[in-house]
């Protein structure tokens, strides 16, 4: 199950199943978890912990040191979750002293030539299209849908469930459950189709375009849009978890439009 032509550190811990393919590098300070596929002229570098029944397709580099100027060597990790694509191309950097790893979550699928940084944080089921460019610190949540060529200013949090429209420029953090395009990037409407598509009943999805009314398009401002959402929608976890994320944003939310 490993070709001859690679180059595999003995320290490495490879499990069962796994299929290695020729000139591929695999550094000291790797685990790899069973059943996994790497591709030809993958490199593994140090610090990676990759899941069950990864694929990893040709040419992409895991877990390099960050493009950070500030990182002096550190022992920092990359972790990628289980049944996790990772297609041609794609380079992961591994974390900083900040938050000493960066993560990609389980039954995620990472198109050709798409970059994460360093101490980024990608959720569960997330699909991040081909070349999109994710800097350093980035937080994307669960579900996610990033279209190709889009590009994430460092510290950004995306919120679950969200689209981005390819070609996006995103300066600033995106709520969950919204569809957000044009430039400057706007919200454009809740993300109906792919709530639907994850079993979102149409009440809450309801609920969710009520909240966002509120809070995007009746010319309230923040404070105003937060109390009126507080005390005229019934409580639901969407709605607290929408109130959250926004009450927290440190960048502050994207706009409506208008």
């Amino acid at each position: 199950m490993i070709h001859p032509y690679t180059n595999i550190h003995s320290e490495a811990k490879i499990g069962e199943g796994v299929q290695i393919e020729a000139f591929v590098t695999i550094e000291k300070d790797v685990e790899i978890g069973d059943g996994c596929w790497i591709g030809p002229n993958v490199s593994i570098m140090e610090g990676a912990r990759i899941g069950k029944n990864v694929k990893i397709h040709p040419g992409a580099v895991i877990s390099n040191v960050p493009q950070d100027l500030k990182f002096q060597g550190e022992k920092t990790y990359t972790y990628i979750g289980d049944n996790t694509v990772v297609r041609e191309c794609v380079t992961i950097n591994r974390g900083t002293a900040d938050r000493w790893k960066t993560e990609i979550g389980a039954d995620c699928l990472l198109m050709a030539y798409v970059h994460i940084a360093h101490d980024c944080h990608i959720g569960d089921g997330c699909i991040i299209a081909n070349s999109c460019q994710i800097a350093g610190h980035v937080t994307i949540q669960d579900f996610a849908r990033l279209g190709g060529t889009t590009a994430v200013h460092q510290f950004v949090k995306i919120g679950s469930h969200c689209m981005i429209g390819g070609g996006s420029l995103v300066r600033k953090d995106v709520p969950p459950f919204i569809t957000a395009a044009r430039e400057p990037l706007i919200y454009s409407g809740v993300n109906s189709v792919g709530l639907q598509r994850s079993g979102f009943s149409p009440e809450k999805i309801n609920q969710i375009q009520e909240v966002y009314r509120h809070y995007f398009l009746k010319g309230n401002n923040k404070a105003q849009a937060l109390k009126l959402i507080e005390e005229e929608i019934p409580d639901s976890q969407e709605k607290d978890q929408i109130l959250d994320f926004i009450k927290n944003s440190e960048r502050g939310v994207i706009k409506g439009y208008h």
